[in-house]
Protein backbone atom coordinates (compact mmCIF):
# COMPACT_ATOMS: atom_id res chain seq x y z
CA UNK A 1 0.00 0.00 0.00
CA UNK A 2 1.05 3.58 -0.63
CA UNK A 3 0.94 6.47 0.82
CA UNK A 4 -2.18 8.14 -0.74
CA UNK A 5 -4.13 4.55 -0.04
CA UNK A 6 -2.64 4.47 3.12
CA UNK A 7 -4.39 7.67 4.04
CA UNK A 8 -7.35 7.19 2.23
CA UNK A 9 -8.36 3.77 4.15
CA UNK A 10 -7.66 5.38 7.45
CA UNK A 11 -9.44 8.39 6.13
CA UNK A 12 -12.51 6.18 5.28
CA UNK A 13 -12.66 4.23 8.69
CA UNK A 14 -12.26 6.91 10.88
CA UNK A 15 -8.74 6.19 12.17
CA UNK A 16 -7.62 8.78 14.73
CA UNK A 17 -3.93 9.69 13.79
CA UNK A 18 -1.51 7.72 15.71
CA UNK A 19 2.20 8.32 15.34
CA UNK A 20 3.04 6.51 12.67
CA UNK A 21 0.56 7.79 10.35
CA UNK A 22 1.69 11.31 11.53
CA UNK A 23 4.74 9.86 10.58
CA UNK A 24 3.79 8.93 7.50
CA UNK A 25 2.55 12.43 6.28
CA UNK A 26 5.91 14.01 7.68
CA UNK A 27 7.47 12.14 5.42
CA UNK A 28 5.05 13.51 2.07
CA UNK A 29 5.78 16.78 3.15
CA UNK A 30 9.60 16.23 3.33
CA UNK A 31 9.41 14.09 0.39
CA UNK A 32 7.44 17.10 -1.65
CA UNK A 33 10.27 19.75 -0.06
CA UNK A 34 13.22 18.09 -1.19
CA UNK A 35 11.49 17.36 -4.75
CA UNK A 36 13.81 18.74 -7.62
CA UNK A 37 11.77 21.73 -9.39
CA UNK A 38 13.62 21.08 -12.23
CA UNK A 39 15.61 17.33 -13.79
CA UNK A 40 18.41 17.69 -16.40
CA UNK A 41 19.30 14.22 -17.47
CA UNK A 42 22.49 13.75 -20.02
CA UNK A 43 22.53 10.15 -21.32
CA UNK A 44 23.26 8.88 -24.88
CA UNK A 45 19.50 6.77 -24.87
CA UNK A 46 16.45 9.49 -24.75
CA UNK A 47 14.23 6.91 -23.13
CA UNK A 48 16.21 5.89 -20.16
CA UNK A 49 16.87 9.62 -20.16
CA UNK A 50 13.42 10.72 -19.37
CA UNK A 51 12.52 8.21 -16.97
CA UNK A 52 15.76 9.16 -15.26
CA UNK A 53 14.24 12.75 -15.22
CA UNK A 54 10.60 11.94 -14.22
CA UNK A 55 11.88 9.76 -11.69
CA UNK A 56 13.93 12.70 -9.86
CA UNK A 57 10.63 14.79 -10.16
CA UNK A 58 8.99 12.18 -8.50
CA UNK A 59 7.35 9.58 -11.22
CA UNK A 60 4.66 10.29 -14.21
CA UNK A 61 2.05 9.37 -11.59
CA UNK A 62 2.61 12.78 -10.41
CA UNK A 63 1.43 14.07 -13.80
CA UNK A 64 -0.57 11.56 -15.65
CA UNK A 65 -3.94 9.98 -13.58
CA UNK A 66 -5.48 6.52 -14.20
CA UNK A 67 -7.98 7.43 -17.38
CA UNK A 68 -6.56 10.67 -18.31
CA UNK A 69 -6.74 11.98 -22.20
CA UNK A 70 -3.22 13.05 -22.40
CA UNK A 71 -2.04 15.35 -25.88
CA UNK A 72 2.00 14.62 -26.22
CA UNK A 73 2.95 17.71 -28.22
CA UNK A 74 6.45 17.44 -30.02
CA UNK A 75 7.62 19.76 -32.72
CA UNK A 76 6.42 18.45 -35.91
CA UNK A 77 6.75 21.65 -37.86
CA UNK A 78 9.35 20.95 -40.64
CA UNK A 79 10.29 18.42 -43.19
CA UNK A 80 13.60 17.23 -41.66
CA UNK A 81 14.63 14.24 -40.93
CA UNK A 82 15.67 13.66 -36.60
CA UNK A 83 19.49 14.31 -37.04
CA UNK A 84 18.72 17.56 -38.69
CA UNK A 85 17.59 18.93 -35.17
CA UNK A 86 14.33 20.81 -36.30
CA UNK A 87 11.86 18.20 -35.04
CA UNK A 88 11.50 16.81 -31.91
CA UNK A 89 13.47 13.61 -31.70
CA UNK A 90 11.25 10.44 -32.46
CA UNK A 91 12.39 8.17 -29.70
CA UNK A 92 11.57 10.82 -26.79
CA UNK A 93 8.32 11.22 -28.10
CA UNK A 94 8.02 7.46 -28.58
CA UNK A 95 8.97 7.10 -24.41
CA UNK A 96 6.93 9.66 -23.65
CA UNK A 97 3.73 7.95 -24.95
CA UNK A 98 4.54 4.63 -23.42
CA UNK A 99 5.20 6.49 -20.01
CA UNK A 100 2.20 7.77 -19.69
CA UNK A 101 -0.05 4.87 -21.07
CA UNK A 102 2.12 2.77 -18.33
CA UNK A 103 0.64 5.63 -16.14
CA UNK A 104 -2.91 4.46 -16.96
CA UNK A 105 -3.70 6.92 -19.62
CA UNK A 106 -6.84 6.13 -21.33
CA UNK A 107 -5.88 7.68 -24.49
CA UNK A 108 -2.38 9.70 -25.52
CA UNK A 109 -2.59 11.68 -28.57
CA UNK A 110 -0.01 13.17 -30.55
CA UNK A 111 -0.58 16.16 -33.46
CA UNK A 112 0.76 19.53 -34.20
CA UNK A 113 -0.05 22.11 -36.42
CA UNK A 114 2.92 21.58 -39.06
CA UNK A 115 4.67 24.96 -41.10
CA UNK A 116 5.28 21.99 -43.98
CA UNK A 117 3.25 19.78 -45.25
CA UNK A 118 2.13 17.33 -42.78
CA UNK A 119 2.30 14.30 -44.91
CA UNK A 120 6.17 14.48 -45.30
CA UNK A 121 6.89 16.06 -41.95
CA UNK A 122 5.29 13.13 -39.93
CA UNK A 123 6.79 11.10 -41.95
CA UNK A 124 10.40 12.63 -42.39
CA UNK A 125 10.77 13.42 -38.73
CA UNK A 126 10.11 9.82 -37.64
CA UNK A 127 7.50 10.93 -35.21
CA UNK A 128 4.44 9.43 -36.98
CA UNK A 129 5.89 5.94 -36.46
CA UNK A 130 7.07 6.03 -33.54
CA UNK A 131 4.71 7.13 -31.35
CA UNK A 132 2.33 5.24 -33.02
CA UNK A 133 4.55 2.29 -32.88
CA UNK A 134 4.45 3.41 -28.81
CA UNK A 135 0.37 2.96 -28.67
CA UNK A 136 -0.28 6.83 -29.44
CA UNK A 137 -3.00 7.99 -31.56
CA UNK A 138 -1.20 10.17 -34.19
CA UNK A 139 -3.67 12.46 -36.29
CA UNK A 140 -3.23 15.73 -38.78
CA UNK A 141 -4.56 18.73 -37.11
CA UNK A 142 -8.26 19.43 -38.65
CA UNK A 143 -8.91 22.59 -39.70
CA UNK A 144 -12.65 22.23 -38.37
CA UNK A 145 -11.71 21.64 -34.97
CA UNK A 146 -9.68 24.72 -34.62
CA UNK A 147 -12.35 27.35 -32.21
CA UNK A 148 -11.44 30.99 -31.47
CA UNK A 149 -10.85 31.24 -27.90
CA UNK A 150 -10.57 33.87 -25.16
CA UNK A 151 -7.09 34.05 -24.25
CA UNK A 152 -7.56 37.31 -21.85
CA UNK A 153 -3.88 38.10 -22.13
CA UNK A 154 -2.10 41.28 -22.31
CA UNK A 155 -1.42 40.93 -25.86
CA UNK A 156 -3.07 37.75 -27.03
CA UNK A 157 -7.41 38.62 -26.36
CA UNK A 158 -8.48 36.14 -28.55
CA UNK A 159 -6.94 33.29 -31.25
CA UNK A 160 -8.27 30.05 -32.53
CA UNK A 161 -6.70 26.97 -30.73
CA UNK A 162 -7.52 23.07 -31.09
CA UNK A 163 -9.99 22.44 -29.09
CA UNK A 164 -8.14 18.87 -28.69
CA UNK A 165 -5.53 20.51 -27.20
CA UNK A 166 -7.13 22.34 -24.21
CA UNK A 167 -9.88 19.49 -23.91
CA UNK A 168 -7.30 16.87 -23.20
CA UNK A 169 -7.24 16.04 -19.10
CA UNK A 170 -2.99 17.21 -19.62
CA UNK A 171 -0.68 18.25 -22.47
CA UNK A 172 2.49 17.47 -22.19
CA UNK A 173 4.76 19.70 -24.41
CA UNK A 174 8.08 18.77 -25.90
CA UNK A 175 10.01 21.11 -28.04
CA UNK A 176 12.97 20.57 -29.55
CA UNK A 177 15.76 22.91 -28.19
CA UNK A 178 16.94 25.45 -31.30
CA UNK A 179 17.34 29.14 -32.56
CA UNK A 180 14.82 31.30 -34.22
CA UNK A 181 15.28 34.43 -36.09
CA UNK A 182 12.19 35.72 -34.15
CA UNK A 183 12.04 34.84 -30.61
CA UNK A 184 15.74 33.67 -30.72
CA UNK A 185 15.34 30.54 -29.54
CA UNK A 186 12.57 27.58 -29.67
CA UNK A 187 11.57 25.96 -26.39
CA UNK A 188 8.91 25.30 -24.30
CA UNK A 189 6.20 28.39 -24.65
CA UNK A 190 7.68 28.68 -28.58
CA UNK A 191 6.22 25.25 -29.25
CA UNK A 192 2.74 25.78 -28.04
CA UNK A 193 2.20 27.79 -31.44
CA UNK A 194 1.24 24.48 -32.97
CA UNK A 195 -1.81 24.12 -31.31
CA UNK A 196 -2.88 27.91 -32.59
CA UNK A 197 -4.65 28.15 -35.84
CA UNK A 198 -5.05 30.87 -38.30
CA UNK A 199 -2.22 32.60 -39.52
CA UNK A 200 0.47 32.43 -36.58
CA UNK A 201 2.51 35.07 -38.75
CA UNK A 202 0.88 38.21 -37.31
CA UNK A 203 2.00 37.44 -33.51
CA UNK A 204 5.34 37.47 -34.96
CA UNK A 205 4.97 41.41 -33.90
CA UNK A 206 4.79 40.96 -30.45
CA UNK A 207 6.34 37.53 -30.21
CA UNK A 208 7.10 37.20 -26.78
CA UNK A 209 3.65 38.78 -25.15
CA UNK A 210 1.98 37.01 -27.30
CA UNK A 211 4.03 33.10 -25.89
CA UNK A 212 3.59 34.01 -22.40
CA UNK A 213 -0.06 34.77 -23.03
CA UNK A 214 -0.61 31.59 -24.87
CA UNK A 215 1.49 29.36 -22.31
CA UNK A 216 -0.71 30.81 -19.49
CA UNK A 217 -4.09 29.81 -21.70
CA UNK A 218 -2.44 26.16 -22.46
CA UNK A 219 -1.18 25.36 -18.88
CA UNK A 220 0.88 22.21 -19.85
CA UNK A 221 1.41 19.51 -17.33
CA UNK A 222 4.86 19.35 -18.61
CA UNK A 223 7.35 20.59 -20.26
CA UNK A 224 10.19 18.15 -21.44
CA UNK A 225 13.29 19.77 -23.45
CA UNK A 226 14.46 17.96 -25.97
CA UNK A 227 18.46 18.82 -26.08
CA UNK A 228 20.11 15.32 -27.44
CA UNK A 229 20.63 17.88 -30.79
CA UNK A 230 20.28 21.22 -30.45
CA UNK A 231 19.92 23.88 -33.52
CA UNK A 232 22.71 26.27 -33.11
CA UNK A 233 22.26 28.49 -36.55
CA UNK A 234 19.85 28.62 -39.40
CA UNK A 235 16.16 27.60 -37.14
CA UNK A 236 14.11 27.25 -37.24
CA UNK A 237 14.03 24.66 -39.92
CA UNK A 238 17.60 24.22 -40.31
CA UNK A 239 19.22 22.08 -43.46
CA UNK A 240 22.80 21.72 -42.75
CA UNK A 241 23.92 19.22 -40.25
CA UNK A 242 27.24 21.82 -39.38
CA UNK A 243 24.46 23.52 -37.50
CA UNK A 244 23.39 20.89 -35.54
CA UNK A 245 25.19 19.93 -31.63
CA UNK A 246 25.08 17.23 -30.48
CA UNK A 247 24.14 17.59 -26.44
CA UNK A 248 22.45 14.13 -25.25
CA UNK A 249 20.22 15.76 -22.28
CA UNK A 250 17.00 16.19 -21.73
CA UNK A 251 15.64 19.28 -19.63
CA UNK A 252 12.17 18.73 -17.66
CA UNK A 253 9.60 20.86 -15.13
CA UNK A 254 6.77 21.54 -14.63
CA UNK A 255 7.61 25.19 -14.16
CA UNK A 256 7.43 26.67 -18.07
CA UNK A 257 9.93 29.87 -17.71
CA UNK A 258 12.13 27.72 -15.55
CA UNK A 259 12.23 25.36 -18.17
CA UNK A 260 13.12 27.67 -20.83
CA UNK A 261 15.32 29.87 -18.57
CA UNK A 262 17.50 26.73 -18.34
CA UNK A 263 17.12 26.01 -21.89
CA UNK A 264 18.84 29.31 -22.55
CA UNK A 265 22.32 28.48 -20.97
CA UNK A 266 22.03 25.58 -23.60
CA UNK A 267 23.04 27.84 -25.99
CA UNK A 268 25.42 30.46 -23.96
CA UNK A 269 22.34 32.43 -22.72
CA UNK A 270 20.94 34.27 -19.97
CA UNK A 271 17.35 33.50 -18.99
CA UNK A 272 17.19 37.34 -18.91
CA UNK A 273 18.19 37.25 -22.98
CA UNK A 274 14.73 35.72 -23.70
CA UNK A 275 11.68 37.70 -23.50
CA UNK A 276 9.52 35.52 -22.98
CA UNK A 277 11.03 34.20 -20.23
CA UNK A 278 11.62 37.88 -18.61
CA UNK A 279 7.81 38.50 -19.63
CA UNK A 280 6.84 35.08 -18.16
CA UNK A 281 8.10 35.76 -14.75
CA UNK A 282 6.52 38.57 -14.24
CA UNK A 283 3.74 37.70 -15.45
CA UNK A 284 3.61 35.01 -12.45
CA UNK A 285 3.79 32.02 -15.04
CA UNK A 286 6.81 30.50 -13.45
CA UNK A 287 10.58 30.99 -11.92
CA UNK A 288 13.83 32.49 -14.07
CA UNK A 289 16.25 32.66 -11.66
CA UNK A 290 17.82 29.16 -11.67
CA UNK A 291 19.64 29.91 -8.49
CA UNK A 292 16.28 30.14 -7.12
CA UNK A 293 15.27 26.60 -8.29
CA UNK A 294 16.41 23.42 -6.85
CA UNK A 295 17.94 21.73 -9.99
CA UNK A 296 19.01 18.20 -9.83
CA UNK A 297 21.53 16.91 -12.46
CA UNK A 298 21.80 13.19 -13.56
CA UNK A 299 24.62 11.80 -15.59
CA UNK A 300 23.72 8.02 -17.00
Amino acid sequence: MNRREFLKSAAVAGTVLTVPSAMVLLAGRLEAAVRPDLCVVHGKAPAASVQAALDGLGGIGRFVARGDIVVVKPNIGWDRPPEYAATTNPELVAAVVRLCIDAGAKRVKVFDHTVSDARRTYRQSGIAGAAAAAGAEVSFTDDRKFREMKIGGETLKTWPIYTEAVEADKLINIPIAKVHGTSRLTLGMKNLMGVMGGWRGRIHQRIDGSLVDLAAFVKPALVIIDAVRILTANGPQGGDLDDVKRFDTIVISADQVAADAYGATLFGLKPADLGCVRLGRQAGLGTANLEKLNIRKIDL
